[in-house]
């Protein structure tokens, strides 16, 4: 029987509207000045995506999987493999997230509209998997885990994460002044956690992470896929692309949001 996730932020975080949204993703995917590449995983034309996003409202320790069957999304719907979800359940290390929890979890349905954008025309399937408050034994476990699939050049892999959230509401405000303004002392915060995900280490990104204690709310997932990289045979390099903040904080009143996107290559 078919199990549907909704698209449960449309409407709210981004439009409904079908014509709308299209047209915004064509808008956005053209400013971004991107080239198609054939040496990037994701323009290969995969058959299957793996989501791995972090827990925003639910606790646990581990990872868990969909029971949907299908998430939808205001352009189109992702069908979930669910051949591969059942060889992942078998392993036992993964969780079940009830529908509600999946529905209420913003930060892999954000990256939903684009994949069906981009891959339109293609029989994608979806592998979501939520990444709870891993321990770094875990993560490494998890990497070990999936990293097979990584050697697999009809998997593509989109990981959500934001990064610094800075201001007295997120209880994190960190500024040397050595950088000059705050939003340059966050910048310089950020891009020092992207370098260190860049050399592939997933040891020195957790060594950064408990030495600035940087707001980076996907920092579970970004190691698992640091860890799998490590575990896979095929080499793959990943290159930061763009850096953004939703503001720049100029006094300790203000506050923001720091977003980067990076494409991981396989390295040739």
């Amino acid at each position: 029987m078919e199990k549907i996730r909704r698209a449960s932020h449309a409407g709210s975080w981004y439009t409904d509207n079908p014509n709308k949204l299209a047209e915004e993703l064509e808008g956005w995917l053209r400013a971004s000045g991107l080239a198609k590449s054939s040496d990037v995983r994701g323009v290969i034309a995969p058959s299957r995506v793996f989501l791995l996003g972090p827990s925003h409202h639910h606790y646990t320790p581990k990872c868990a999987l969909s029971k949907a069957t299908v998430y939808k999304t205001p352009i189109g719907d992702l069908p979930i493999d669910l051949e591969v979800n059942e060889e992942l359940k078998a392993t036992g290390k993964f969780e079940l997230m009830d529908l509600h929890v999946d529905e209420a979890e913003h930060s892999m349905e954000m990256h939903l509209p684009y994949l069906v954008k981009v891959f339109q025309g293609y029989p994608v399937k979806i592998v979501p998997i939520l990444v709870g408050a891993l321990s770094a034994e875990s993560e490494a476990m998890y990497g070990r885990l999936l990293a097979k699939y990584v050697d697999d050049p009809t998997n593509f892999f989109s990981v959500s994460s934001d990064f610094c959230h800075w201001g007295s509401r997120f209880n994190y405000m960190h500024y040397d002044k050595k950088h000059g303004a705050i939003h340059k002392s966050i910048e310089a915060l950020d891009k020092m956690g992207m370098d260190i995900i860049e050399t592939g280490d997933p040891d020195a990104f957790k060594r950064y992470l408990l030495e600035t204690d940087n707001t980076i709310c996907g920092r579970h997932p970004i190691s698992v896929f640091l860890h799998m990289l490590k575990n896979s045979s095929t080499k793959v390099k990943i290159r930061f692309l763009r850096y953004e903040q939703s503001s720049q904080c100029k006094s300790m009143r203000d506050s923001s949001v720091s977003y980067a996107s990076a494409a991981a290559k396989v390295d040739a």
